[in-house]
């Protein structure tokens, strides 16, 4: 298995509504309403933390679920947000530097 890394898009505005994670693509104004396993993949999409890690530490431990069988649906809720731009995912390890200050 090829090891994958989820980042948060920059594109989107989010808010956490009564347990769960509403998120608008700047793109094109879609709403999307993520229930509590979407809601915990998208918070821990911090761009160095592994999918598998992910899937192990934070959803097999809340849900009684397999782990292969959590990562392949986390897997396809992955790719299906990155389809919408959403989530970027990567094969390394993905940190974001903040912007150098601005002198003026």
């Amino acid at each position: 298995m090829n090891e994958v890394y989820i980042a948060r898009s920059m594109q989107i505005a989010s808010r956490m509504l009564d347990g769960e994670m509403i998120i608008m693509s700047a793109v094109d104004s879609t709403l999307f309403n993520l229930n509590a396993v979407g809601t915990i993949i998208w918070q821990a999409a911090d761009g160095i933390t592994p999918l598998s890690e992910i899937v192990a530490r934070r959803i097999c431990i809340k849900f009684d679920v397999s782990q292969e069988v959590a990562y392949r649906d986390a897997l396809e809720f992955v790719k299906d947000l990155e389809s919408h731009g959403i989530l970027s995912v990567f094969e390394r390890p993905f940190v974001c530097d903040p912007p150098e200050a601005v002198e003026s």
